[in-house]
């Protein structure tokens, strides 16, 4: 890590102790969340094989406020891998608070159907 953003640096450090623990399977993949500035993001990620299953964004979603255009993301995501046959998950949220935008796109997953 480089001496850069200190708040950049906690949040990747807070992540890594969470993927200490949290791997996703076949039958259980890992929902992870990345949030920027502008959008959210999330995959469902396969650890095992290091493969991506499914993967949602709200970059575009045009004409909402983030908030509701992240529990859109999470309803499109959960929508995807419904239709691939995966209906447990298990939550990553990236190092980042369980607040705002990476709740409202958990509360979308799990309105579209996906169990965490």
């Amino acid at each position: 890590m480089n001496n850069g953003n200190k708040k950049t640096n906690t949040r990747i450090r807070r992540h890594a102790r969470v993927r200490a623990r949290v791997s996703g399977t076949a039958l259980i993949p890992r929902l992870a969340v990345f949030r920027s500035n502008k959008f959210i993001y999330a995959q469902l990620i396969n650890d095992d094989l290091g493969v991506t299953l499914a993967s949602a964004s709200d970059m575009g979603l045009k004409g909402k406020t983030k908030l509701i255009s992240s529990k859109e993301a999470g309803k499109i995501l959960a929508k995807t891998a419904i239709s691939k046959k995966i209906t447990n998950a298990v939550f990553d949220r990236g190092g980042f608070k369980y607040a705002g935008r990476v709740k409202a796109l958990a509360e979308g997953a799990r309105e579209g159907g996906l169990k965490f």
